[in-house]
């Protein structure tokens, strides 16, 4: 389970680590999450903070039953990655 929470009014998925914030951007439509970019602070990269951000997003779409359309390529790349999230790909 991760920390990731919803901030809709930004219109994004965020995750807090050591202090700093990794985020996705989406945009929704009916059944759909589009993801538009994700982001991750320099000092975290490579720590697997945006995949735990990523975690949280298909959690997320899985729990209100809809899919994920990744515009990001980051976002795309982590879905081929865990075979587990195919069935949330649209």
């Amino acid at each position: 389970m991760t920390n990731v929470t919803d901030n809709t009014a930004a219109g994004r998925f965020e995750l807090i680590e050591q202090g700093q914030f990794a985020y996705a951007d989406y945009r929704r439509s009916p059944g759909r999450l589009i993801i538009d970019y994700v982001f991750s602070p320099p000092p975290l990269r490579g720590a697997g903070t945006a995949g735990r951000l990523m975690r949280g997003v298909a959690d997320a779409a899985r729990a209100e039953n809809a899919k994920i359309t990744p515009l990001c390529g980051y976002a795309a790349a982590w879905l081929k990655r865990h075979p587990d999230t195919a069935d949330l790909v649209a």
